[in-house]
């Protein structure tokens, strides 16, 4: 008689563990050796905070400091563009290769494959606020709190997700050629328009009239109010906005996902 063997649950969570770590350390190390993607990902941040943000360092805007205002946003501004340029723009290059449909025809989960680009993302990311940091601390003399500081941080990496999913949304329904410049097109309107590269309190009022309606203003909420700005609406309000946008752009990536298989 044959003993049939039940794997138990801890065996089971391993097998699905590991495929997603193993991506991905993957995604990580592609990202890194990346240089056309890594050296302007740090850079980038650096060098806007350097241009708007120390001239102005020791004024005061929404109540707190003007140089620790723009050191979270262009904190905000490295993360969405960690999320719609190294995760989105590459599965358009990764179509383009075959590789994601190598990845599709393997056994491991889609949920494990794009939660592994996520965290991926999420490292990349938070590498670029830390650089960025430190150029506020050490050249600008610009330090937050601690507290402060994993206030920011913290919210921003997990309000980062419905940016995460729009760059797959464009990964998916453009070509490698122009998945890039459709995401300048949707990103850079958006930050301007949000009050993540200019101030609402110096923006035109058209500006201000749209900003409540766009992902990055309800980011860039979260990530001020952690260092003391005054808030703008009580804060569940911007996470049900970041909640509601990640649930489009991730129905709009599932339908993309399928009109590709559908294709093939």
């Amino acid at each position: 008689m044959t003993v049939k063997t039940v794997p138990d649950a801890q065996n089971v969570r391993s097998s699905a563990l590991r495929p997603f770590l193993a991506l991905a350390r993957a995604e990580v190390v592609r990202l890194l050796r990346n240089r056309a993607y890594l050296i302007p990902a740090l850079m980038l941040p650096i060098l806007f905070f350097a241009l708007w943000g120390l001239p102005n360092a020791k004024e005061t805007l929404s109540g707190v400091n003007v140089g620790k205002y723009m050191l979270v946003s262009y904190a905000a501004y490295a993360l969405i563009s960690t999320a719609m340029f190294g995760f989105g723009v590459a599965v358009a290059a990764e179509r383009a290769s075959g590789w994601w449909r190598q990845l599709r025809i393997t056994p491991i989960a889609p949920a494990a494959i794009f939660g592994a680009k996520i965290a991926a993302a999420l490292v990349m990311g938070l590498l670029s606020v830390l650089a960025l940091m430190l150029f506020a601390g050490v050249v600008g003399g610009i330090w937050l709190s601690v507290p402060a500081a994993l206030g920011a941080v913290l919210r921003l990496l997990l309000g980062m997700v419905p940016f995460a999913l729009l760059g797959l949304a464009i990964g998916l329904m453009f070509g490698s050629d122009a998945a890039g410049g459709v995401a300048n097109l949707i990103s850079l309107p958006m930050l301007f328009a949000s009050g993540i590269f200019i101030p609402l309190d110096v923006a035109p009022d058209f500006i201000r009239a749209i900003a409540p309606y766009l992902p990055a203003y309800h980011y860039g909420q979260l990530g001020w109010s952690a260092i003391g700005a005054r808030p703008v609406g009580a804060e569940w309000t911007h996470w049900a906005w970041l909640i509601g946008y990640s649930a489009v752009f991730l129905m709009i990536a599932l339908w993309a996902a399928k009109r590709n298989e559908a294709r093939r």
